[in-house]
């Protein structure tokens, strides 16, 4: 590595995808410094999974076992009626072959995840909490990026892994342009209250009319995750994920006043709840990634979605190919830049694909008659055990059989063979 340059580096955002891209970078013997708008580490967040190539890329970090030790015991998932009395149940394929069926094997609390790149990426990286990129100028030489306190600095390269309403990427595009969401016309809420002798393991999941789907899952002894989802195209609702957080709430609150199970148990714990987050559901598509010196990453470049199942691992898998990249080329980043395109977006197109509206709206009715139909199938399906043949003989998972980059500088860190992680 000593022939090659050590850049300097500003990652905008200490999410995942940002802290990943910093171990591989500075493993790269580069310097790092990562931003990050929140005071303090956002060890925050409702449950994710790693599925195909993300867990590929966990493993290639030397992280897995860490990740085991923190895995969030789901063994399956239940379509509940109004009573609470499950129609059919969906279990997880533990067999270690296969794809993973609606919940992984490698379920995870969002906090936990981002607290493990933390601990393995905090001694040879520098990270700024309370400041975020507001803007940047760039030349042939060097970007400029400047800071929410009013401050700038100097860096060879700026990564903008700031979400999918990046800053960074606004800040790419010209003015008035609009955001390159591809719209799901799906709303989703998600916050959580007190667990109950009630609340099993399995993940509750449940259907109203009007295309309205409410999740329970419980992932500690002490909380239970709600999840609101609505199918819903308005204005009004594409506009509610910007306003402050009890009109939010009060938007909900409304859209789910009838929709019966234990909602007003739901909602009355959503005023006491340590966090409330309100998202539409989008991808984010946009034909480039970088313009001179600056470059997406994560959800700010590629977002697929949570419908895809590959949001988190879209995003560890995009920052092992954009650092593993800009360490082969360190000195020539048009290369560097375009290689990352090159390579990762027959990926991104995969995951991106698997998002298909019209099953999203079947999964999501509309009428009692139509959630009727939806259970019974199920019900049959899973007495026949299609969906557990089908998962364990799949070739892949969503990603397809597109499959990690070998990279010079982005050694294994260690070398994990591939097994099923059991269950806590």
């Amino acid at each position: 590595m000593a022939s090659n340059p050590s850049l300097r580096v500003l990652v905008a955002g200490g999410g995942i995808a940002g802290q990943a891209l910093a171990f591989w970078l500075a493993r790269g013997g580069h310097r790092v410094t990562v931003v990050e708008r929140f005071p303090a580490l956002r060890a925050t967040g409702a449950q994710v999974d790693l599925r195909g190539q993300g867990i590929d890329a966990v493993r290639t970090m030397g992280l897995l076992d860490a990740v085991r030790q923190h895995l969030v015991d789901e063994p399956g998932v239940a379509f509940v009626n109004a009573q609470g009395r499950p129609r059919a149940t969906i279990m997880a394929n533990t067999s270690g072959q296969g794809r993973q069926t609606l919940t992984s094997e490698y379920e995870i609390m969002r906090g936990d995840l981002v607290r493990i790149l933390n601990d393995a990426t905090r001694d040879d990286v520098e990270y700024v909490y309370g400041k975020s990129v507001d803007g940047f100028d760039q030349d042939e030489t060097q970007v400029v990026a400047h800071f929410s306190d009013g401050s700038s600095g100097e860096y060879d390269v700026l990564v903008g892994a700031d979400g999918q309403s990046s800053r960074i990427r606004r800040a790419m595009q010209p003015a008035g342009t609009p955001e390159p969401y591809w719209h799901t016309g799906i709303h989703m809420a998600y916050w959580f209250i007190p667990r109950t002798a009630t609340d099993n393991n399995i993940r509750d999941t449940y259907l109203a009319p009007g295309g309205r789907m409410i999740m329970r899952r419980s992932h500690n002894p002490d909380e239970t995750q709600v999840y609101f989802v609505l199918r819903e195209t308005s204005a009004e609702a594409s506009a509610i994920h910007r306003r402050p957080v009890e009109e939010q709430q009060r938007f909900w609150a409304g859209r789910f006043r009838d929709a019966g199970w234990q909602t007003q148990r739901f909602v009355d714990g959503m005023k006491d709840a340590p966090f409330f987050y309100s998202q539409e559901v989008v991808q984010v598509r946009t034909d480039t990634w970088s313009q001179g010196r600056v470059v997406l990453a994560g959800d700010a470049a590629h977002c697929a979605s949570p419908y895809s199942g590959m949001g988190i691992s879209g995003g560890l898998v995009g920052a092992y190919v954009l650092a593993g990249e800009i360490n082969t080329s360190p000195d020539d980043l048009a290369t560097a830049f375009a290689r990352y395109d090159e390579v990762l977006r027959p990926f991104v197109d995969q995951i991106q694909g698997a998002v298909k509206p019209k099953l999203l709206r079947l999964g999501m009715p509309q009428t009692r008659l139509a959630i009727s139909a939806f259970q019974a199938v199920t019900a049959i399906a899973v007495g026949l055990r299609i969906p557990e043949l089908v998962a364990r003989r799949a070739k892949e998972d969503r990603g397809g059989d597109w499959q990690l980059p070998r990279y010079p500088h982005v050694a294994a860190v260690a070398s994990e063979p591939t097994q099923s992680p059991g269950r806590k």
